[in-house]
């Protein structure tokens, strides 16, 4: 298998992804050059059964729980203007740039699975399929989650609309 393709293909995916989840740059980019060494060394053990993105996504995922136990950082805490500035990066998928920052500041605060099936799905561009092999599931289940998590962002969205009309 050559990996070196593997790292040019595939790295931008990682990286975009752990930018979902943590928030940061910096950090998105050392979870994402450590999940490319583990990969690296375990490569002999990927079997091909699954997509190799969603093995990389796996393992990005787990090093990147590894790393907040290590700093003790948890999902709940509020989001930084540094890290804001982060989420505006991927607002191009928005049409609206301060209701994208809203969603994405909604998104931070969400429970798993649904704040991370959503990002698979959005900023991963997965299918059901991968995100329910992701977590051991079905394909329906990342389905269901993420219109779950869909149908969270709507309400919300409608919530901060009606707030701003009776302003």
């Amino acid at each position: 298998m050559d990996f070196d393709g593997i790292y040019r293909s595939y790295f931008r995916d990682v990286f975009l992804y752990m930018c979902s989840l943590s928030a940061n740059e910096d950090i998105a980019e050392e979870i994402t050059q450590e999940t490319f060494v583990k990969a690296l060394r375990s490569i002999d053990t990927f079997d091909g059964s699954k997509d190799i993105r969603a093995w990389l996504f796996t393992i990005a995922r787990n090093t990147y729980f590894t790393y907040c136990k290590r700093r003790k950082i948890y999902a709940y805490e509020e989001m930084t203007e540094d890290a804001a500035s982060v989420q505006t990066d991927f607002t191009e998928r928005f049409a609206d740039e301060e209701s994208a920052f809203f969603i994405h500041r909604f998104l931070h605060s969400m429970e798993e699975p649904y704040k991370e099936v959503f990002n698979l799905r959005v900023f991963g561009e997965l299918p059901f399929e991968k995100i329910g092999a992701i977590f051991g599931k079905s394909s329906g289940w990342a389905r269901v989650t993420y219109y779950r998590a869909k149908k969270q962002i709507i309400e919300y969205m409608e919530a901060m609309e009606n707030e701003t009309d009776q302003l």
